[in-house]
């Protein structure tokens, strides 16, 4: 099979990604073996093969918001049959036996393992994956509509619960790629005012297509005090600002798996009144369950930008420089059988 693989972690100008042949994977026990249709590209796949994140096999296949159907199953499997459509995403596989696991928490799972960073992902033809981690996905959606609910999706519902927002509450939203402008929809379902700052006036003339109240630069303020706001940039040096937008008892959610430095926080200015800051790790099985039930009936729509796997370096390119409209999604052209 053909698949794009990292073997040095380097800045994506220098194109670090490789189009490679590798055995078509195996699927074990109580795996599915699946044939890629689609894999949407993220933030997370930059900081992998950039090395921002440590680097725990080389080399990779990143990727990891697969949509696909089962092309053949492993030893136990029963939940899936053969041309069934399925997405993976993030998280691969969780211990299941851990405190956090066994209360349901597998996102803080102590042995986690995650798709396209411990184990190879989505930028292939195939991919072997748990049953028990992947969603069952319609067959009659388009595949590339589909993928970017997978993570960006799934993560910024997950920061907009831990977010504490309530129906009609205004929301800031500092960053406008894929998962804000899942988000949006949202957060406009629950009748809530968002504000959104973000930098590039591609990313402000969506916000505002998209419904947004109020769009501003990083250097604006928005025009009223904000009760919860999600930083989706990962730049530390937006923590202050977030925190300073928020009205008495706010939250900040941070939706990043990676950040820069935070910088040092005055207390009287950015956490007094009760204001709260909150991270956001990975996520539930039942968080991707709940999105992709609540996108149905939305329903949500995604916008993204298509590029044939080979030409994923310059995807990510344009990824880090804020270039893409929505999210990006590598079209997987099969040519092994």
């Amino acid at each position: 099979m053909k698949a794009m693989i990292v073997r040095e972690r380097a800045p994506i100008e220098t194109k670090p990604l490789s189009l490679v042949d590798l055995p078509i994977p195996e699927p074990g026990a109580g795996e599915v073996l699946i044939r890629v249709e689609v894999c949407a590209i993220c933030r997370t796949d930059l900081h992998v093969i950039e090395g921002e994140l440590p680097a725990l096999r080389t080399p990779v296949v990143p990727g990891h918001q697969v949509v696909g159907h089962v092309a053949r199953v492993g030893p136990g499997a029963t939940r899936f049959r053969v041309g069934d459509r399925v997405g993976a995403a993030w998280l691969h596989a969780a211990c299941g036996r851990c405190p956090y696991c066994q209360r349901g928490e597998e996102n803080l799972c102590e042995n986690p393992r995650f798709t396209g960073y411990h184990v190879d992902g989505g930028y292939a033809e195939y991919l072997a994956a748990p049953e028990a981690f992947l969603y069952p996905l319609s067959p009659d959606l388009p595949a590339h509509q589909m993928a970017p609910l997978l993570c960006a999706g799934i993560i910024g519902y997950r920061a907009l619960r831990r977010s504490g927002i309530q129906k009609g509450q205004r929301l800031g939203l500092y960053g406008f790629g894929a998962s804000a402008h899942v988000v949006i929809q949202i957060a406009h379902h629950w009748d809530c005012k968002v504000f959104v700052v973000t930098r590039g006036e591609r990313h402000r003339l969506l916000a505002k297509e998209m419904g947004a109240t109020w769009v501003g630069d990083v250097t604006d303020v928005p025009p009223q005090k904000l009760r919860a706001a999600i930083l989706f940039a990962p730049a530390g040096g937006l923590v202050p600002v977030a925190l300073e937008s928020l009205d008495k008892g706010g939250t900040l959610a941070l939706a990043g798996i990676y950040m820069t430095d935070v910088p040092a926080l005055n207390y009287e200015k950015h956490l007094f009144y009760e204001r709260s800051v909150r991270s956001v790790t990975a996520n539930t099985h039942q968080d991707g369950e709940d999105l992709l039930r609540l996108a149905k009936e939305i329903p949500i729509q995604t916008h993204t930008e298509v590029f044939p796997l080979e030409q994923a370096n310059e995807a990510l390119f344009r990824l880090k420089h804020d270039e893409i409209r929505g999210a990006g999604v590598l079209q997987i052209e099969w040519t092994s059988s």
